[in-house]
């Protein structure tokens, strides 16, 4: 099969196309002709820095967002069988080498491909909307009536984040650029602020909101210390180090965490009740042939993206 391989820390033009050997799959494994797959900040960072969670080193292949068809199954799997229409996370963190031809993976990493979505748009949706699901539903426990804070509202997680916020009955408020203000709210935000022009933490420090979800990092999980409740949540999408004020935190009764998200089968089951009932919409900001994964690294880099990239291969069509 062929598969985007990389033999060495660098810049997007280490990913080159290879021939390799089709896995197969083991005990509670499936097999997934592969349609299409995501493209993630951790892609880029992974390629970059040249090692994964687990410590794996180059040669490796990324990639985690699957959308495909079961071409075969592993001894022991009764949820799927050859043909059915997948999508999934599997193994996070740890080498999942979506950029493939063909992915190995657990059955239970997977579920049925949501009616009414293309590959192309399946594959934009495991890893960003299960990170959104776990920190809103499982972490946060986001219920009607809270006010929930979005950062980087129109970025892959967010936009997504916004739509599930807004379908647990939540007074949803975004940060974006200006420009991309019509499009959050077409999702359903009900107030934005642009955080080039705004402070959002002076703007919000006297309505006071219930849950913060942070994907940006830097100062901004400390700023948004000040616009929680007490007894409201903070879910930080990145390692919160030693420069956030843990004690400040504690002292206004401030829960702060940070999440990765995890392979999880019921999660995606929920996505596609939403995806179904009309309350979740994936974008899709750029698809890219597989062959040109390099030029989407690249532009992933640029931070100018809206929603998802996805990688298609040619049997992405549907």
């Amino acid at each position: 099969m062929r598969a985007i391989s990389q033999d060495a820390a660098g810049p997007p033009d280490v990913l080159k196309v290879v021939e390799t050997q089709r896995p197969d799959p083991g005990w509670g494994e499936i097999l997934v002709r592969v349609h299409a797959a995501g493209v993630n900040p951790a892609d880029w960072k992974t390629r970059e820095l040249g090692v994964f969670a687990n410590g794996a080193t180059p040669p490796f292949t990324l990639g985690f967002d699957v959308a495909g068809v079961v071409e075969a199954v592993g001894a022991g799997v009764a949820l799927f069988q050859v043909g059915d229409e997948v999508f999934g996370m599997p193994r996070f963190p740890h080498p999942a080498g979506a950029y493939a031809e063909y992915v190995a993976a657990p059955a239970r990493h997977f579920a049925p491909r949501p009616k009414g979505l293309t590959h192309i748009q399946a594959g934009a949706l495991p890893l960003a909307s299960l990170t959104a699901w776990q920190a809103l539903v499982d972490t946060a426990d986001v219920r009607p009536g809270q006010r929930v804070l979005i950062h980087a509202a129109a970025g892959g997680v967010g936009h997504l984040a916004v739509q599930i916020a807004k379908a647990r009955g939540a007074y949803v408020i975004g940060t974006a650029s200006a420009a991309k203000h019509e499009l959050v709210r077409s999702l359903g935000a009900d107030e934005l602020i642009d955080y080039r022009t705004q402070d959002f933490a002076e703007a919000l420090r006297d309505v006071g909101v219930d849950v913060v979800l942070d994907a940006v990092g830097g100062p901004t999980p400390a700023r948004s210390l000040r616009t929680l409740r007490p007894g409201g949540t903070l879910v930080s999408l990145l390692p919160l180090d030693d420069t956030f004020p843990v004690e400040e935190a504690q002292t206004a009764g401030v829960r702060a965490v940070f999440m990765l998200v995890e392979p999880d089968h019921a999660g995606l089951r929920g996505i596609t009740s939403l995806v179904e009932d009309g309350s979740l919409r994936v974008i899709a900001d750029e698809v890219f042939a597989f062959e040109d994964a390099a030029l989407a690294h690249a532009w992933g880099e640029t931070g100018r993206t809206t929603g998802k990239i996805v990688l298609a291969l040619p049997t992405a069509a549907g």
